[in-house]
């Protein structure tokens, strides 16, 4: 793989916060999925995304999901590996993925909402990677 091939790969498989944002802004009909476990998403996660943890994606458990759609996965950010793990258990099921980078925290570093409880007592809740 030369320099070109690997960069337009990147753009293939990850996006950013604004990339995100615009896509929902433009109707894409991205699925945006929350690879955390379902506390740390009810604490706070980006509007209109499923918390769908990536510890019970299975053939099962994504039969309802459409294959013809994009899913966009996210977790905290760079100390988690949730969307990645997330995202790869989704490729293998023949899902089109891509991943947020730098996660929720750079979702909200770049301004954009978040809904949730926004309790703060983080302590004891588990992002679940």
């Amino acid at each position: 793989m030369n320099q070109s091939e690997f960069y337009r790969a990147k753009l293939m498989y990850e996006t950013d916060s604004w990339d995100l944002a615009e896509a929902l802004r433009n109707g894409d009909g991205l699925v945006i999925i929350d690879a955390r476990s379902a506390e740390a998403y009810a604490r706070e996660h980006i509007p209109t995304a499923i918390s769908f943890p990536h510890r019970s994606m299975t053939a099962e458990t994504t039969a309802a999901l459409d294959k013809n759609k994009a899913y966009v996965n996210y977790c905290d950010g760079i100390g988690c590996k949730a969307s990645t793990k997330g995202a790869l258990k989704l490729a293998d099921l023949g899902f089109q993925v891509k991943e947020l980078l730098g996660g929720l925290d750079w979702w909200k570093r770049d301004g954009y909402p978040t809904e949730g409880t926004g309790e703060d007592g983080a302590e004891g809740i588990s992002c679940g990677c």
